[in-house]
């Protein structure tokens, strides 16, 4: 026999971005506290809506199954003394089994006698059992929580009612002053509560009151209603993903309606439409069968469709007003010129313990001069990134940006084409910014890339010069996604990266342009390398690089970040060779041998005291002519080549040789061969079987 369960969270209105996340929450928190209690079950259903979180477990088994056991306890030497009596040890083992010790039988182990309980442990009914569903709501954890009330108990948003039902029984238990029962509410001004009879009831009765409580279902009602509009109106709208699951956990009852707006809101970049209507308003833009936009807007009401006149009417003039003030931003802004901004950028702060945003500007510049050189840029392209690096912040002053922080940068880019900048320095002005996420879109242009590198260098040498540097989960610069943005790009471009040698020519070079700000870019170099170097095996393990592998190519602290996802992938591509066992056995032997000793001392061949020493010596210098600065395949398939001679001097030649001067021309050798395979890091840390 089976039972059905519902439990329902009853709250005011949840913010959008909670809900979805909250019902996984409570569904994966049940689905531990079923099997922690030995509770077998069917399907589990989700639904939520803004005012709720439910599960309805079906299948659910009316009892825990009986267990029956036998529990070894100490020896019996142990548990009895020389008379035969119990000791302390027998005693507290049968009473930690909640038995006594007349329930005690013994059982022979491999020669040795062993006290015994044996165990019939009758499950609990479900019934029992569920009532301790109530820390499971308790537990549920929230971005923000808050107090209501006289009581301490902190939550999402207050709780007005809980829903626990067992087929017909309500299941008790009390949160505060809710009582749990099986009374649900309606839709909050269209419905009324309702009495279920059982859980079986819940989908229905709640939709007989203006509920759809399945998300699912809800939106593909937001969908199929858009689609509608826009079949009507012979419109193209764009059902962004994320606005669309934000509005599907607004609303319970939703009708889709279109609004429109005055034409000359189109003059406005479309940039700021789309913000106004989607980020501000939570509405879907619309275009017509061209691709152009049109002033018309797509709204979900939480609601039926009395009084829809009125609400797109209310909704018009809201949006109205906030499309004049983007009207007045935009014409006010372009009575400045870019110069004026950028003067007016002295004044604002990029941190207080820093510099303002002016100075940043200005090493930015310096550093993307370093980077253009160093990635080969041409001509024109460092002219474009010069002018680029000058006047890339300037947005940020601007009434558009002010009343809309999410377009700097977008705002940036179009003020730039007004203003006359080639396309692409307005370009890269937008493009500094990415990637904006740890997998965003990267800048898709050269002089983009570059700026965007050296604009988040900058910060990352700037907040480590200060001592802000991230510690545990704290990043509240974001650090570690700007690090890890770099090396994406980098990697993208696989172009020479090696921050230990790039961060004291820069410091240098903003020395010498007395553009340090006072900051001593001296201060935590190493700590700043590891942590970009951190960020590379980031990037090797998202793409499933075996992690021994990622431990050899990134222990260089002067490593390459190009060099090391290089390294990564080509021992990648051969780990599954018959031979790798052997090419890493025989490299990693040569590191082991001359560890981290660095030694400038040259091969004397007059001191070679067999063939295998003369062939090796012959064989790395010949190699060492034609080997790349980073690792590539031809530099794997060249140190492959040397496997058999240097397995062939490891059995004729004792490297430790008494005499000094033949173990130091030995080990110089070793030392020559030890710096190539290097290139792929530190390849002793392979495992292979």
């Amino acid at each position: 026999m089976t039972h059905d369960y519902l439990i329902e969270i009853g709250l005011e209105d949840m913010p959008a971005h909670v809900v979805t996340p909250s019902l996984n929450q409570f569904h994966d928190k049940t689905l531990a506290f079923l099997k922690a209690n030995h509770l077998e079950h069917g399907v589990i259903d989700r639904y939520a809506t803004p005012r709720r979180l439910a599960l309805l477990v079906h299948d659910l088994a009316a009892k825990q199954a009986d267990i029956e056991e036998d529990v070894k306890g100490p020896a019996k030497k142990i548990a009895q003394d020389a008379d035969g009596n119990w000791t302390k040890a027998a005693i507290g083992f049968s009473r930690g089994q909640g038995m006594t010790p007349d329930d005690i039988v013994f059982k022979t182990v491999k020669g040795v006698d062993y006290v015994y309980l044996h165990k019939a442990i009758k499950g609990k009914s479900a019934a029992e059992i569920l009532p301790g569903m109530l820390a499971v709501i308790k537990s549920l954890t929230f971005p923000t929580r808050m107090k209501w009330g006289a009581y301490d108990f902190e939550y999402i948003r207050p709780i007005h009612w809980l829903v626990s039902l067992l087929d017909d029984d309500v299941v008790p238990m009390k949160l505060l002053d809710v009582e749990a029962g099986r009374v649900t509410q309606g839709h909050r001004f269209l419905g009324k509560s309702v009495s279920l009879a059982n859980p079986d009831d819940y989908v229905s009765a709640l939709k007989d009151q203006f509920v759809i409580v399945e998300p699912a279902t809800r939106k593909q009602l937001i969908r199929d209603q858009i689609k509608q509009i826009a079949t009507d109106h012979q419109w193209q709208i764009d059902l962004d993903s994320d606005l669309l699951e934000e509005v599907n956990n607004l609303v319970e009852w939703p009708t889709a309606f279109a609004g429109t707006f005055d034409k000359k809101y189109l003059a406005i970049p479309e940039a700021v439409l789309i913000t106004s209507m989607k980020d501000n308003q939570r509405y879907f833009y619309a275009r017509d069968t061209t691709g152009k936009m049109v002033n018309a807007f797509i709204g979900v009401r939480n609601g039926n469709r009395d009084h829809l006149a009125n609400v797109i009417a209310g909704n018009e003039k809201v949006l109205a007003a906030r499309l004049e003030d983007a009207a007045f931003f935009y014409a006010e802004d372009q009575k400045r010129s870019i110069a004026d901004d950028v003067e007016r950028l002295k004044a604002v702060s990029f941190h207080d313990k820093i510099s303002s945003m002016y100075d940043k500007m200005g090493r930015t510049k310096v550093i993307a001069d370093i980077l253009a050189d160093k990635f080969g840029l041409s001509t024109a392209d460092k002219a474009d990134l010069d002018r680029a690096a000058s006047i890339y912040k300037f947005d940020l002053v601007t009434s558009m940006v002010g009343e809309f922080p999410e377009l700097q940068g977008i705002m940036g880019e179009h003020y730039a084409r007004l203003a006359g900048e080639k396309p692409a320095v307005a370009q890269a002005i937008a493009e500094h910014y990415e990637p904006i996420a740890a997998d965003g879109a990267l800048p898709q242009s050269l002089v983009g890339t570059v700026l965007a590198i050296a604009d988040k260098l900058d910060s990352l040498m700037s907040f480590f010069a200060v001592d802000l540097i991230p510690s545990g989960s704290n990043d509240p610069y974001a650090l570690r996604r700007q690090a890890y943005g770099i090396v994406r790009m980098i990697a993208a471009h696989d172009w020479p990266f090696a921050l230990a040698k790039l961060q004291p020519a820069i410091a240098q070079a903003l020395a010498a342009a007395g553009k340090t700000n006072g900051l001593d870019f001296a201060a935590h170099q190493e700590e700043l390398n590891a942590f970009v170097i951190d960020r590379a095996k980031q990037l090797l393990q998202g793409e499933k690089i075996r992690h021994d592998i990622v431990d050899a190519v990134t222990v260089r602290s002067d490593a390459d970040i190009a060099g090391i996802l290089d390294a990564a992938k080509v021992l990648t591509a051969h780990a599954a060779d018959d031979d790798f066992k052997a090419v890493m056995e025989a490299l990693g032997r040569v590191l082991r041998i001359t560890g981290n000793k660095a030694t400038d001392t040259q091969v004397d061949p007059d001191k070679f005291k067999n063939n295998t020493e003369g062939q090796l010596h012959q064989a790395v210098t010949t190699t060492a002519q034609t080997f790349d600065a980073e690792p590539t395949e031809a530099d794997y398939q060249a140190l492959k080549a040397l496997v058999d001679p240097i397995n062939a001097y490891f059995d004729a030649t004792m490297v430790m040789a008494d005499d000094a001067a033949v173990r130091a021309n030995r080990l110089a050798t070793l030392q020559q061969l030890a710096r190539l395979i290097r290139q792929f890091g530190d390849v002793s840390q392979v495992i292979v079987k």
